[in-house]
């Protein structure tokens, strides 16, 4: 369905183009994200530096006062993050250099200036922002390396913290900004309204860890900042709608088709829906991918999983003249493959922009939605998915796949007495209703049909609650959880937030092992301090944060029990690494690596790869890896996808580039039961 208005003025966004075009595809020439910034005057550091440190004094002081009872002050370890912002946002401004322009400096001494303003009002039992209509500017602490990540709102005149109802909440992917440090977000957050506020609607602005189309981390950014404000405020869970441009219309596809059962409605506009077909049409680039990575596009090439929008209604906007109008073209067409005929508004004679005339129809649609609220409780679901890191849908879980990377496809019906299920490549499956939900007789058994197969299920409980699992063997399904399932590390299986790829292990608390021993060969050992150094700056500079770090020799059962563990170094300087060295489907020793079929000499060669950590199953362990995708990925956001699978094998005599860090020489994903394989496409 296309609609056409013809009105020509545009409402322009404040985003920029998601890179530079063919300039960018150069791999051996790839120009510095961020920036660096301009010199910062002598006098104006000083004040800054003076500034920062008052603040400091400041929080430490709230910190005192947190910890001052035990348990600790609930309320002033949960408003802290709000302080905290500013100084983070000042501070790292200034430490990284990255002023971008004279004005932010400006602005680092008024967000100081509001910071030492809250933290005035905290210390006296005050807190009037959180109460405050208009913008304002929040924080939360990240599960993911404990850093204080900022998020901004546009609270509606006619909210208020008490009474009767909930309010809409629009959450609004930002678009593309190679200079959106922390204090730039919050200067935006502070001034701008921004391209959306519909009446008595809550927008929730996600900083999402920069410029990364809230993927891997800046996806957690997301829900962690939700989150937060649904604590925070009262938000209707009903009506919660994932909305944005350019950049932000790429997060929008994302996060509806991974997240469908979490919005009343969707609206994506331009941006990007899948990889290869948009770098080929907006970034001129000829691909050239291994295979690994064509299975690994799969993770975010949102036509995939095209189906699971029957249940996200999605309004979609390009401008006509918009090349970014390719992603809402693809997904029409994805979507027709289903049967289901998009809303793909288009402004006439635009570019990157929303047309305002095409506004108000899309707030129009928005609103109606909007009163229906979340499809929440379906009797007939649809749902695909590639991986267990997605893996739900209302009443519907699944909880194992026949091979990972290969579409699995799941349609599910609740009839009179029965419940049907289809599926394709899917080994294990929850069906749940929480009390009251269930809308199957509490009297009788319920005939669950899975395929030509049949099994009595028992009836709902008293309170309307009913949940089953089944689980097949060979090819016949059996009710109830695999046996050991509900037993970490009892059987080894992947399964949801423990399946790889390597990149998966930056979406949960993460710690970096710095090894302390004596390494089996000096090449590989130099590699490894090498990969360490820069996955440490980057994670501050990409995604916006200091990755905690600790020596081997310190590592603790409390460490493995929050974090997954990054281990770097080998068998020989790693004590970890070598204490699980021989629980590993790939053994590495001083002499070599042993990936089945291939062996490779250990003093040329390093192991980079992900498993669950044999010594607490229900976390990771990554050898010798941040996330995997390189500067070259930074110059558009289509490209920051996984580069490595499960596991890869580096010959470290062709140096780390832009793209990779080394010849790869061998890579594959291990198979559902953690063991190596030999994929087809390795042989």
């Amino acid at each position: 369905m296309r609609w056409r208005i013809p009105i020509v003025a545009v409402i322009l966004l404040p985003s920029l183009a998601l890179a530079d075009g063919p300039a960018d595809n150069i791999p051996a020439n790839v120009r510095r994200i961020p920036k660096l910034g301009i010199e910062v005057p002598a006098d104006r550091r000083a004040a800054l530096e003076a500034g920062l440190a008052k603040l400091s004094q400041s929080l430490n002081k709230l910190r005192e006062a947190a910890g001052s009872k035990s348990p600790p002050h609930p309320r002033l370890v949960e408003l802290l993050p709000d302080v905290e912002v500013y100084h983070k946002a000042v501070h790292d401004a200034l430490a990284y250099q990255e002023f971008f322009d004279p004005k932010e400096i400006d602005f680092a001494d008024a967000a100081l200036v509001t910071g030492q303003e809250r933290a005035r009002q905290l210390a006296a039992g005050q807190a009037p922002w959180t109460t405050a209509t208009g913008l304002v500017v929040r924080g939360y602490v990240s599960k993911l390396d404990g850093s204080v990540q900022p998020y901004g709102l546009v609270v509606p005149e006619s909210y208020t913290s008490k009474g009767p109802g909930r309010f809409r909440c629009d959450l609004w992917f930002h678009g593309r900004g190679e200079t959106l440090s922390e204090l730039n977000f919050i200067r935006d957050r502070t001034n701008n309204v921004g391209a959306i506020s519909p009446e008595d609607t809550i927008v929730l602005h996600p900083y999402g860890r920069y410029s990364n189309a809230f993927k891997l981390a800046g996806e957690i950014d997301v829900l962690e900042a939700l989150e937060s404000a649904q604590k925070r405020y009262r938000i209707d869970d009903d009506r919660i709608a994932a909305r944005g441009f350019s950049m932000g219309g790429a997060a929008a596809w994302h996060f509806a088709v991974h997240y469908p059962d979490r919005w009343f409605a969707a609206n994506p506009g331009a941006g990007f829906s899948e990889t290869p077909e948009f770098l080929k049409v907006f970034q001129q680039e000829t691909l050239k991918p291994t295979w690994w990575e064509q299975k690994l596009w799969q993770l975010y090439d949102c036509n995939g999983w095209a189906i699971n929008l029957r249940h996200c209604p999605t309004v979609a906007y390009s401008g006509e003249l918009d090349s970014q109008k390719q992603a809402a073209d693809v997904m029409q067409k994805a979507l027709a493959e289903e049967s289901i005929d998009l809303v793909h508004i288009i402004g006439p004679q635009t570019r990157h922009a929303i047309h305002p005339q095409s506004k108000l129809e899309i707030e129009e649609r928005m609103k109606s939605l909007a009163r229906i609220g979340r499809d929440w409780q379906s009797h007939e679901l649809q749902f695909s998915t590639f991986t267990l890191r997605y893996n739900r849908m209302q009443w519907l879980t699944v909880d194992g796949l026949a091979e990972h990377w290969t579409r699995a496809d799941v349609a599910a019906a609740v009839l009179a007495g029965e419940v049907r299920v289809d599926s394709q490549n899917v080994t294990d499956l929850t069906l749940s209703f929480a009390a009251g939900e269930s809308p199957l007789d509490v009297q009788s058994p319920v005939i669950l049909t899975l395929g030509d197969q049949e099994l009595e299920a028992p009836a709902p409980r008293s309170d309307k609650s009913w949940t089953v699992s089944v689980h097949k063997v060979r090819d016949e399904w059996r009710l109830g959880k695999r046996p050991g399932s509900e037993r970490p590390g009892s059987e080894l299986r992947k399964r949801h937030a423990l399946q790889g790829p390597i990149d998966d292990a930056f979406m949960d608390s993460f710690l970096f092992v710095r090894p302390t021993g004596k390494p089996q060969h000096e090449q590989p050992a130099k590699w490894a301090a090498s990969e360490l150094d820069r996955a440490i700056e980057h994670w501050r500079r990409h995604f916006r944060g200091v990755a905690r770090v600790k020596d081997d020799t310190s590592i603790t059962p409390e460490d493995m029990a929050a974090s997954n563990l990054v281990l770097w170094g080998d068998p020989g300087s790693n004590a970890v690494l070598r204490q699980i060295a021989d629980k590993l489907p790939i053994h590495w020793d001083e002499k070599q690596i042993d990936a089945g079929e291939h062996k490779f000499a250990s003093d040329k060669h390093a192991l980079i790869a992900i498993y669950p950590n044999p010594l607490k199953p229900v976390r990771y362990v990554v050898l010798n890896s941040g996330f995997t995708f390189r500067d070259y990925a930074y110059l558009n956001n289509a490209r920051q996808v996984p580069m490595l699978p499960d596991w890869a094998v580096v010959d470290l005599t062709t140096p780390p580039n832009s793209v990779w860090p080394g010849k790869i020489v061998d890579a594959d994903f291990f198979d559902e039961n953690w063991q190596l394989k030999v994929s087809p496409e390795r042989k």
